[in-house]
């Protein structure tokens, strides 16, 4: 069974986003292993960071990223700078990382202020949500939606279209 980690920044504190998710990770049991893997926000000193700051915050929390990743997983970083998917594209790629003998899938979810260049250059594929920007914790809840959706669609399950 495929391993599916949604691996990011920051922990949720709104009980409506973290009842979503959890609702999809008892959904998903029936396709996939599912976790989130919260890891800790950097903390910036002060309330107006400077460039070198920021670019500090960004590598910190791409090298705690990189330490959850394995070495033969298929990983997928959240950037606005990725590419645009339906949910039936969500399927055949998630389907396709199973057949090519992949047993793990990570979602990475950078940060406040985005993934490292390491980040991005590790991932296997870039994945953009919307050219709108949405909250973090939103969007770990609609990833996690599309995750399920696109096991369903591989499945021709109730919510395949």
């Amino acid at each position: 069974m495929i391993r599916i980690n949604i691996i990011c920044i920051g922990k949720i504190k709104e009980k409506y986003f973290t009842d979503a998710i959890s609702e999809y990770a008892k959904r998903l049991t029936a396709f996939c292993k599912f976790a989130v893997v919260e890891l800790a926000e950097e903390k910036i000193r002060n309330n107006n960071p400077n460039e070198a700051e920021i670019s500090e915050v960004i590598e910190a929390e791409g090298e705690r990223i990189l330490k959850k990743i394995g070495a033969g997983d298929y990983v997928v970083a959240m950037c606005i700078e990725g590419k645009q998917l339906s949910s039936e594209e969500l399927s055949a790629m998630l389907d396709n990382a199973a057949i090519t003998g992949k047993s793990t899938v990570d979602f990475i979810i950078g940060g406040s202020y985005g993934l490292s260049n390491k980040v991005k250059n590790r991932a296997d594929f870039k994945l953009s949500m919307s050219k709108m920007t949405f909250p973090h914790q939103m969007a770990r809840m609609v990833l996690s939606e599309q995750i399920y959706r696109a096991f369903e669609i591989s499945t021709n399950g109730k919510y395949h279209k």
